[in-house]
């Protein structure tokens, strides 16, 4: 849910389970076409529910601060179209919201390549269209966005009917970025690196060798899919150099899928790394945009592993990445000097069962020193390291986990940081102080009990605001401009439940979910939350549908809002419940590491832990 996630960020994901999608609508569609008739005008329908505009009200998407702090982008949804997203942007100063790009008056329809294609199902996008990525300049004048086949970029202060300037019209630009001092665009075109520079309007081609097998500037299958990395080339901070990825996945085998549309089901040929099987083999490439000839970082010996992260230093003049083994036990964090390409281990993380990784990483600016993630106590926490590797200290413990690092404000000695440390099923904002020589406690700087997320700025030592995304299981999704310390500025979308909501026909059958707490065999405690129908009578007996995910890096039970289907199988006159078994993410090792090498059979136990004490209560039909 956008608001209790990461208001647009891509959260670490175990993929999405097909099985899981198919056995739930098998499960259920039989049985809502014998009930769907007992609908009202007050009901849920499926039809209402897929069709728009939102019954979660207005959504933004993408939410991007821009680097002045004077406004901020978001992609939102058009009225006609739940999947259709524009370009809108909102004056912080003003007060005032504007659309800047109707992505269909900009272009009617879509033409799509396969790369692209794959790209958004990685991202999870690929049931979206119109616009669903852009990039701010650096002087926040100006907004690159691809859509279609065509890659644009938008100048708020050009005069009207001027603003819009088409950078490549029918031809790939895959992963459009603007370079940190705003002179080029890069993007991949055939599996190949380029940079269009902006004050000579020249297109160069950086790499030559993509085709084929061979892959430049892109993440692998497995590091999109399984390993939240979306990118494959990284600019330096002063625009000076381009850190690439270049795989060759000659050596993995070759299979076949399924690839499913409204009215047919093609079958395709995929290079898929089954377990055992070969991986591609990657390199690390560093290349200047003015052209010439690639330098490449000796990442081992050993060819069979994963380039999981790779992330710059301020001073440009260093580049660090992170080597993680095949079997994913250990981690090491490297540091290369760009010019000499001597190279030095910072530290090295390693795991008895397989290590989590994050996006935890943060170089100080104004002090040799870096923030570190790790799950090395059992719960991921912050720590705080010199440029030496050298640990200085903790920044957070205890029996609870960092969900993600957000920012760090230099000018406050602040890091700011999401966590369950006050309920294991909400999600809250936290500062910590990082200047001091012992530990300080964690100051929340969210309100309410529920889930929030953040985007902050890039540059948060100037800009002292965020935007804050909450929502409840009775609040749907809302959006804040903040200051630091969490107050309300201004409503970026309020999304008030009042008559004026696309719910508001329907809310007075929405049901509130209860949530309680099971023992799993080994006295861990498993959380559940149940939905009952709205007309909810104690002495009857209701059918129970179980919706399962089960799997790592997922939380199901939740104090946010909720699903619509859930709601619609309510008042079908079904109970809802979920169940969180060991191996579900936010509990910390010992809950999750339970599934190692058990896969398929702890999780069951723990799932028929529910259905067991289903059967036992007087309201629930057993069978």
């Amino acid at each position: 849910m956008f608001g209790c996630d990461r208001l647009g960020q891509s959260s670490p994901r175990a993929g999405v389970c097909l099985w899981r999608i198919c056995a739930f609508v098998l499960l259920v569609v039989a049985s809502l076409c014998a009930l769907a008739s007992t609908a009202s005008a007050d009901s849920l329908t499926i039809e209402r529910m897929l069709t728009a505009p939102s019954l979660n009200g207005p959504t933004p998407r993408g939410v991007r601060i821009s680097p002045d702090g004077r406004m901020v982008g978001f992609l939102r949804a058009s009225d006609t179209d739940l999947h259709q997203l524009d370009l809108w942007v909102y004056d912080i100063g003003r007060k005032a919201m504007r659309l800047l790009v109707d992505s269909k008056e900009l272009v009617p329809e879509e033409k799509l390549t396969d790369v692209e294609r794959a790209r958004r199902e990685r991202q999870r996008t690929a049931s979206y269209h119109g616009i669903l990525a852009y990039d701010w300049s650096p002087d926040s004048r100006k907004l690159l966005f691809p859509l279609g086949d065509k890659l644009y970029l938008y100048d708020l202060t050009a005069k009207k009917g001027q603003r819009v300037r088409t950078l490549v019209d029918g031809e790939e630009a895959t992963d459009p970025q603007i370079s940190p001092q705003g002179r080029y665009v890069s993007f991949l075109r055939d599996q190949n690196l380029y940079v269009l520079d902006l004050n000579a309007n020249v297109l160069r081609q950086l790499t030559q060798d993509g085709g084929g097998t061979v892959h430049n500037g892109e993440a692998e299958f497995i590091a999109q899919e399984e390993m939240d990395e979306d990118h494959g080339y990284w600019w330096a901070p002063d625009g000076g150099l381009i850190a690439f990825k270049r795989y060759d996945e000659a050596s993995v085998p070759l299979t076949e899928r399924f690839e499913m549309y409204a009215d047919r089901t093609d079958v395709v040929e995929q290079r898929y790394p089954y377990a055992g099987d070969s991986n591609v083999v990657v390199q690390l490439g560093i290349i200047d945009p003015a052209g010439g000839t690639a330098r490449w970082v000796d990442l081992g010996p050993n060819e069979d592993i994963y380039l999981a992260r790779v992330d710059w230093m301020p001073d440009s003049r260093t580049l660090t990445y992170q080597r993680e083994s095949r079997d994913q036990k250990r981690l090491d964090l490297i540091a290369v000097n760009v010019e000499s390409l001597r190279q030095k281990t910072l530290l090295t993380e390693t795991s008895d069962t397989w290590i989590n990784l994050n996006n935890d990483l943060h170089f100080l600016k104004r002090r040799k020193a870096f923030i570190w993630g790790s799950e090395r106590s059992g719960f991921n926490h912050l720590y705080l390291y010199d440029l030496d590797g050298k640990l200085i200290r903790p920044l957070t413990e205890g029996d609870w986990g960092v969900d993600y690092l957000l920012a760090v404000d230099e000018s406050t000695h602040r890091v700011y940081f999401a966590s369950n440390r006050d309920g294991v099923i909400d999600r809250q904002v936290y500062a910590v102080r990082y200047d001091t020589d012992a530990m300080t406690e964690p100051v929340r700087i969210t309100g309410q009990d529920g889930s929030y997320g953040a985007i902050f700025p890039k540059d948060a030592d100037k800009i002292p605001l965020f935007i804050a995304g909450y929502s409840s299981p009775v609040a749907p999704p809302q959006y804040a401009i903040c200051d630091a310390n969490g107050k309300r500025l201004t409503w970026l979308e309020e999304n008030k439940l009042d008559e004026n909501h696309p719910y508001w026909p329907y809310h007075d059958l929405h049901v509130v979910p209860e949530y309680g707490t099971l023992e799993a065999e080994d006295g861990q405690t498993l959380y559940y939350s149940i939905l009952k129908p709205h007309d909810f009578d104690p002495s009857r007996r209701y059918p129970v549908i179980i919706d399962v995910y089960g799997g790592p890096s997922s939380q199901q039970v939740r104090r946010s809002w909720g699903s619509m289907f859930h709601q619609y199988l309510t008042q079908q006159g079904y109970i809802v419940f979920q169940l969180d078994n060991r191996g579900s993410a936010r509990r910390g090792r010992q809950f999750e590491d339970m599934i190692y090498h058990r896969m398929g059979d702890v999780e069951v136990r723990d799932q028929l832990v529910g259905v067991h004490w289903l059967k036992r209560q007087p309201f629930v039909d057993p069978d």
